[in-house]
């Protein structure tokens, strides 16, 4: 931020006798938008269902070893009550444990996927912003500037030069 704000200052004072354009770019949107970041998003998609399912059938396992209980848990001595709580508390935990490596899974790969395409997205945003004449560019959603006499948004134009640039 500090940076930002040492960057405008520096703009505007070497720039004091001309008009300055400040450019915008909602890099998330762009993320969204662009066709390879849809491709990732219905890859991280698939992948999350593929996990989700899984876990479905462990919660509904484990829903059935409670409810079994519940019938039988008058019946049954102490120790096979013991017993079978200790079970159903170990495949929850058992269940804790995979969501957390699940998740951790889902942001590492949506980490790999989303990184080239971030890098890509920078030389982008160097080429549209060189080709609107735009003298400053900033990231929407990091640096919100509340206001800017000049101020252009190159989201879509860097969505349709990405896409063109790279098609798949």
């Amino acid at each position: 931020m500090k940076a930002l704000i040492a960057t405008l200052a520096l703009v505007m004072t070497t720039s004091a006798f001309s008009a300055v354009t400040v450019g915008k770019v909602d890099v998330q949107k762009v993320l969204i938008t662009v066709n390879q970041g849809v491709a990732v998003r219905d890859q991280l998609k698939k992948s999350f269902d593929e996990k989700q399912a899984i876990l479905k059938k462990e919660e509904d396992s484990i829903k059935k070893l409670q409810d079994d209980y519940s019938k039988k848990a008058s019946v049954i001595n102490d120790k096979e009550k013991a017993k079978k709580e200790r079970e159903i508390q170990e495949k929850i935990i058992a269940i804790q444990q995979k969501t957390a490596g699940f998740q951790k899974e889902i942001q590492d790969m949506e980490q790999k996927l989303k990184t080239p395409i971030l890098e890509r997205v920078k030389s982008v945003v160097d080429e549209v912003s060189k080709a609107s004449d735009v003298d400053l560019v900033y990231e929407a959603a990091t640096a919100p500037i509340l206001y800017a006499k000049s101020e252009k948004d190159l989201t879509d134009e860097v969505v349709k030069a990405y896409n063109k640039k790279f098609p798949k």
